[in-house]
């Protein structure tokens, strides 16, 4: 894995992302020095003084979007705002890419890329409207417009909100319904070099994402990178930090060999004190044999161990109460089906009784838990091919 290459897209993803928000939220009169009336407004049209030559106009869904984005910039601040809609949709684009990489999306079509080697457009763009998106008539006729007009990426921009919205139905704490301001603030592009899009697809090789759900942590923690830096320069300051700062400063993506090191003496051990002639531990690098211990304590280990010797691995209950983009959970999802085929579960039975049963996980970071939902979610896909 290319980390340098990772955390490089990650930290100019979200300086992208944000100066991209910003400058949509400008086309609606909001910046961090105010918010703009409309210089015109009628039922179902405003007209928003921009700065420049032509003034912006939208209309009827774009004004009830601009609403819920002030009701938002008055309850967390604008700052706040830019950076959760920024965070949200480089959530979703690296989500995506991770699915298309490794064939997890139900349409089967290319959202960022093409199969075709070299190929700039990608095979959403090519497809449509021929895709299995349930596109209305006038989405389908906004389709063949673009198209016809040679505007790539307002067209690409459609199907991949299209695409984001059909997702929910499959992974709905991830990709939430966009039809709202993040929609609105949204601005993508393919044929943009230097886009963010563009950069991922050529700087970050699909080896990388190939069944590694572990990218998805480590993009996470880069992307936050100069948060946390900026965070700590103001605590050193004396400077009395928001409490969305919080979690970019107190985050840390758990290296694996401590990852699996814990995963095998907490989770593994439990199993292996009920079921001592398992081979399983022959997997566990990191697994240390119990120390030969005093006699008072072995009584007391044998007692646990007639206690879970007849454990079901669905009673198995495992909790992250800092989870972050969930590294722990998505090692314990792995030792968890090592134990579950062990005693007889197909993979694919073992997945979705591991999904429902055994782990749960906690955080204050809102993009933590989506990306910790994804990565468990995708390790579960994986056994279900």
């Amino acid at each position: 894995m290319d980390k340098k290459a990772i955390k490089t897209f990650a930290i100019e993803s979200r300086k992208k992302l944000i100066e991209e928000v910003k400058y949509q939220a400008s086309l609606l009169g909001i910046t961090s020095k105010g918010i703009a009336e409309p210089v015109e407004k009628a039922e179902g049209i405003e007209v928003y003084d921009i700065g420049a030559s032509n003034p912006n106009t939208i209309y009827d869904k774009a004004i009830k979007q601009r609403k819920n984005l002030v009701k938002r910039i008055n309850e967390k601040s604008f700052d706040n705002v830019v950076e959760e809609v920024a965070y949200t949709w480089f959530n979703r684009i690296i989500a995506i890419r991770f699915m298309e990489v490794n064939d997890y999306l139900p349409t089967r079509v290319k959202v960022l890329s093409s199969q075709i080697e070299g190929k700039i457009e990608p095979d959403i763009v090519t497809e449509a409207p021929h895709l299995d998106l349930e596109f209305t008539e006038e989405e389908i006729k906004q389709i063949y417009k673009l198209k016809n007009d040679n505007k790539p990426d307002e067209l690409f921009r459609l199907l991949f909100i299209k695409q984001c919205n059909k997702l929910n139905e499959i992974l709905p704490e991830l990709f939430e319904k966009t039809a709202d301001y993040t929609e609105l603030l949204l601005s993508i592009s393919f044929t943009n070099e230097e886009g963010i899009v563009r950069q991922l697809i050529d700087n970050i090789s699909e080896e990388d994402f190939t069944d590694q759900v572990e990218i998805i942590g480590w993009l996470y923690q880069y992307y936050n990178t100069e948060l946390k830096d900026d965070t700590f320069k103001q605590l050193k300051k004396r400077v009395k930090i928001s409490k969305e700062r919080i979690p970019a400063a107190t985050q840390l993506f758990t290296p694996d060999w401590i990852v699996r090191y814990m995963v095998e003496n907490s989770l593994g051990r439990l199993w292996l004190e009920g079921h001592p002639n398992s081979n399983l531990k022959e997997n566990w690098k990191y697994y240390l044999d119990e120390a030969e211990q005093e006699e008072e304590v072995q009584i007391g280990l044998e007692k646990i161990r007639e206690d879970v010797k007849n454990l079901k691995p669905e009673d198995i209950k495992i909790i992250d109460p800092a989870m972050g983009s969930g590294h722990i959970l998505v090692y314990a999802f792995e030792v968890l089906m090592q134990i579950y085929t062990s005693s007889g579960y197909s993979e694919r039975d073992a997945a979705e009784s591991i999904l429902k049963n055994n782990l749960y996980g906690l955080d204050i970071d809102d993009r933590a838990y989506q990306l910790a939902y994804f990565a468990v979610m995708m390790k579960g896909r994986s056994y279900n091919r």
